[in-house]
């Protein structure tokens, strides 16, 4: 064996330049796939920390019938007593806050906007004294400041006001209908525009005071939905079931953040198939090159392989000879791949790569504004040195049987 390293060693500097271009275009796969996890891996990190965040915090409590119709926002399916289930939430020491979430009619004056018109929205009414403690919007004010109890007020997302041309001061209409199917229209002041990682909010977000809707809406108090923080270490399921027991039936339900996020979830493990797809290409580049290196390899050098069978070197012998060459180029290509991805994931994760220019009107499915940033991930980085090597011994094997199909005096009298 320590003669066949040492034959396939001196091959290797032998042929130095076919050595390292097969080797780095199996470093430039193996960088590839790194950086593309890198990223796709610290894209799904962030997108579920913003989603928490600004979305769905970490669980919610809804009526039993409300999540079937959450697409109607029915104001009908509330929770009649919020204030009561987050004292008890408070008491065993968990973050609660009450919403109030409902459609409408966004009207636009003619004398801020310069022109009269009207769209459908989406609003959620926020406690202000509470909304901080589950949701992480008190560093995302742009302009203006937050809302106070019970003004006739609302914030705004900074792209939806860009869209429309709105300003801090500028006023707005919204009609919709109140509880019980009445119709009413809330004149409401612009105090701020916030501006957060995750764009779906900045795309579409009006936030009004809770006791300001619930008036304007005859909600008696009554909140459609108790948003829920827990520890970033906790198990959310066996959260959930805890709290669903605390609440005694009463016709409502708790539901974890990933049982909101479904549609989320599955576009995230279609992205996790691509990044699979990548290592199967990266793997076929690799075996087509080494593949072909190979069998020049070995064809340029058929009298030498004739000389070795004909000093009584097996046909075992000589494919090993050309594997452990094949997988010394591998290896190289490995360690350099891995340098040039590590080299890669430095720029990524402390730099980022701004893709603002394209999420700001377009919805990928990440909840980022607009810097992808990557993370450290050394299983993805160590499979990949491993896969280097082994892909490149392993096609080796293919070429090296073919040539030996050749006779010694055939293979002496090759030119």
């Amino acid at each position: 064996m320590k003669f066949l390293i040492s034959l396939a060693f001196k091959n290797l500097t032998r042929y130095k330049r076919r050595t390292l271009i097969t080797a780095g275009a199996i470093a430039i796969g193996l960088m590839m796939y790194i950086f593309v996890d890198s990223m796709l891996q610290g894209a799904e990190i962030e997108s579920v920390r913003n989603l928490n965040w600004f979305e769905t915090a970490s669980a919610r409590i809804l009526d039993d019938d409300y999540w079937e119709s959450r697409f109607q926002k029915p104001l009908d399916l509330n929770i009649p007593d919020p204030d009561k289930i987050i004292n008890t939430l408070n008491v065993n020491g968990i973050a609660a806050t009450k919403r109030m979430v409902f459609s409408g009619d966004l009207i636009l004056n003619s004398q801020d906007f310069g022109e009269d018109g009207n769209m459908a929205i989406t609003v959620t009414a926020v406690d202000p004294e509470r909304d901080f403690e589950v949701f992480e919007f008190g560093r995302t004010l742009s302009e203006g400041r937050f809302l106070k109890p019970g003004e006739d007020a609302v914030l705004l997302g900074s792209w939806f006001a860009e869209d429309i041309g709105a300003k801090v001061g500028y006023w707005i209409t919204i009609v919709t209908r109140g509880n019980g199917g009445f119709y009413e229209a809330m004149d409401l002041e612009i105090v701020g525009i916030v501006n957060c990682p995750n764009p779906n909010v900045n795309r579409s977000l009006v936030m009004m005071p809770f006791g300001t809707a619930d008036e304007y809406l005859a909600m008696d108090g009554a909140a459609t939905e108790i948003n829920i923080k827990l520890p970033d270490n906790a198990d959310v399921d066996l959260e959930v079931v805890k709290i669903q027991n605390m609440l005694n039936g009463n016709n409502l339900t708790v539901m974890s953040w990933e049982a909101m996020a479904v549609d989320y979830l599955a576009i995230a493990e279609s992205k996790r198939g691509g990044s699979g797809m990548i290592m199967f290409l990266i793997f076929l580049i690799a075996a087509v090159g080494i593949s072909n290196t190979m069998l020049m390899a070995i064809f340029e050098r058929i009298r030498e392989l004739g000389m070795m069978r004909s000093m009584g070197m097996s046909d075992k012998e000589i494919r090993m000879a050309f594997m452990l060459e094949a997988a010394g180029i591998g290896l190289i290509g490995s360690i350099m791949g891995i340098t040039l991805g590590a080299l890669a994931n430095i720029f990524i994760i402390y730099v980022g790569i701004d893709y603002g220019f394209l999420l700001r009107d377009m919805d990928i499915g990440y909840r980022i504004q607009a810097i992808f940033r990557g993370v450290w991930n050394p299983g993805t980085i160590v499979s990949a040195f491993f896969a280097g090597i082994v892909i490149s011994t392993l096609v080796a094997y293919f070429p090296t049987k073919r040539a030996l199909k050749m006779d010694i005096p055939s293979c002496l009298r090759h030119q």
